[in-house]
């Protein structure tokens, strides 16, 4: 038995594939984007490679001990807290102000009780009273009232502090409210004539000021 003709040319006929329809396209897309001018180009730079570093060579064979000390001393004393005796613009009589007329530590420095800064003077604080008091041929009064003219400020050298790597916050105010008086920590600055560095302020000196005082001493209270 022979199959109908008609029924053969139907089976003989293959399906439409779906991928006809995107061959036009394909080779279209091809055509245009072979054109010069046809695809917008983007407007980037092309990337450059980086260039070598030119210290590299020269990093770890260089003669300073530390990036931060040139010797092996001076990275001795910072590490054992041996710090070299401030050199300030001129000498301040902290006795003739504290005892003589009478002012107070909070006269000067004024954030002691408001913050964790307790400031050092800026030159309006002394010029508010000596720019008309004080003998006007003592060098000091002269270049405390030169500084004024010129609007700078004295160069005033930090007599104490911690190092960067402590990661201490100290905050004044707390201190002050808890009547902690200014020489526990600063020595008798009052009867001196110049301040100098008369306590050490680490660590064990801390512990057992807050162990008195029946403070905190938790990690979080000073480091943070």
């Amino acid at each position: 038995m022979f199959a109908n003709p008609g029924t053969l040319r139907g089976r003989a006929r293959a399906p439409s594939s779906p991928m006809r329809g995107w061959i036009p396209i394909a080779l279209l897309t091809a055509v245009v984007s072979i054109l010069p001018g046809c695809t917008p180009q983007p407007n980037v730079k092309p990337i450059v490679a980086s260039q070598s570093d030119p210290y590299q060579a020269r990093r770890w064979s260089s003669p300073v001990f530390t990036s931060a000390h040139a010797t092996f001393t001076e990275a001795a004393k910072h590490f054992l807290s041996v710090r070299p005796k401030p050199v300030q613009p001129l000498d301040f009589p902290h006795k003739i102000h504290t005892e003589d007329i009478a002012v107070s530590c909070t006269d000067c420095h004024v954030g002691v009780t408001k913050g964790a800064v307790a400031g050092i003077p800026g030159v309006n604080v002394c010029i508010s009273c000596h720019a008309d008091i004080g003998d006007p041929n003592d060098p000091r009064i002269i270049m405390i009232r030169d500084y004024a003219k010129r609007g700078e400020d004295l160069p005033w050298q930090r007599v104490y502090g911690f190092f960067e790597e402590s990661h201490i916050r100290f905050n004044h105010a707390p201190h002050i409210r808890a009547k902690v008086d200014c020489a526990t920590c600063h020595g008798d600055v009052a009867s001196m004539t110049v301040a100098e560095r008369v306590v050490n302020h680490t660590m064990g000196f801390c512990i057992e000021c807050h162990k008195t005082k029946q403070a905190s001493n938790d990690c979080l209270v000073c480091h943070f």
